[in-house]
């Protein structure tokens, strides 16, 4: 790792609590020599867990913070009546500069309207969306908009094709990230006006753009973006998630169906833990938002420590690639 980064964590708003978090700071700090973390939450509580933990380290500090957002705070009364939460202090801080990131596992419409209110939105991005990166036949592919807007104008979703071309780039290390439209068929003349109208602007940019995609070749390869509205998005990604579950159950009862199904279990044990270990989804734990003036990177509820340093990861390649920066001069050179 180069340069040195700073990163602040909300470490109150997850569902399994500030532990997860704090052993997810310390396994990074492990991993980079450069970098720096802010814990964010009730002081008290992480001191004993950063002691027990974590020990002395001097690039882990705490800034205390009074309140937390939970999940069932409705966004509005996040950003009004928690301005002293783990989240809000955690976004604070990027916004002055004392950190260059922020990771929280805390209720994302709150995440999304703190954000936006305290980063404001880069010049030329109407709303914010979020990105998250999800395994393919070959590697991976990023998505977008996975749920913070279930209306999207053809402009809009050309803006997520811009951004999410940028943070494919980097982190897949490709020039021109191949970039697909969702639609409910591959032909022209299929979808609705609004993704006739952005695959017209898409089209015309620099962008390189190859066309419609259907849900079924998300995985295929075809593509290293998708872009949708973040209700296709969200209902694509839930159903993919509850097919890998579905698969998974089948597969367990067949295995432990009766002895000679166990015995057959252990001799694939190897192939099955190969398959486990590439449909983890905590490897893709940590999805962007991205349009904000700022990077903030949000983690699964759910996740554990594990999940939540692939967080921190994600982190770690926006701030040391300048995202935000790179999405604005991308715009602009689309816009002359």
């Amino acid at each position: 790792m180069g340069a040195r980064s700073i990163i602040s964590l909300d470490a109150m708003s997850g569902d399994l609590g500030a532990e997860v978090v704090v052993r997810a700071a310390f396994a990074s700090l492990q991993k980079y020599t450069n970098l720096e973390l802010i814990l964010v939450g009730d002081e008290v509580e992480l001191n004993e867990l950063v002691k027990r933990i974590v020990g002395d380290e001097a690039r882990l500090s705490i800034v205390h913070a009074s309140e937390v957002v939970v999940m069932s705070d409705a966004p509005g009364d996040a950003v009004r009546k928690k301005k002293n939460s783990s989240m809000r202090v955690a976004i604070d801080l990027v916004k002055d500069g004392a950190a260059e990131a922020c990771v929280s596992a805390g209720n994302t419409g709150a995440l999304m309207a703190t954000a936006k209110f305290v980063l404001k939105m880069l010049p030329g991005i109407d709303r914010p969306a979020i990105i998250g990166e999800l395994p393919s036949i070959d590697g991976s592919i990023h998505m977008l908009d996975l749920g913070a807007n279930t209306q999207c104008s053809a402009e809009q979703l050309f803006q997520f094709a811009v951004m999410g071309s940028i943070v494919t780039a980097e982190f897949m290390r490709i020039k021109a990230p191949r970039i697909a439209l969702l639609n409910i068929g591959a032909e022209d003349t299929k979808g609705n006006d609004t993704v006739k109208d952005a695959a017209a602007l898409i089209g015309a940019s620099t962008l390189n753009y190859i066309g419609f995609i259907e849900a079924n070749e998300v995985f295929s390869g075809k593509a290293d973006v998708v872009v949708t509205d973040g209700f296709s998005g969200n209902v694509a990604v839930k159903a993919m998630e509850g097919t890998v579950g579905l698969i998974k159950h089948h597969m367990k009862r067949a295995f432990t169906r009766n002895l000679f199904a166990k015995l057959q279990a252990i001799l694939a044990r190897p192939v099955l833990s190969q398959l486990a270990a590439q449909t983890d989804s905590r490897k893709y734990n940590g999805a962007t938002l991205v349009g904000l003036n700022g990077i903030v990177i949000k983690s699964h509820g759910g996740a554990d420590a594990y999940a939540f340093q692939h967080a921190i990861d994600t982190a770690i390649v926006e701030v040391r690639n300048q995202v935000p920066q790179q999405i604005g001069n991308l715009l602009q050179k689309e816009a002359a």
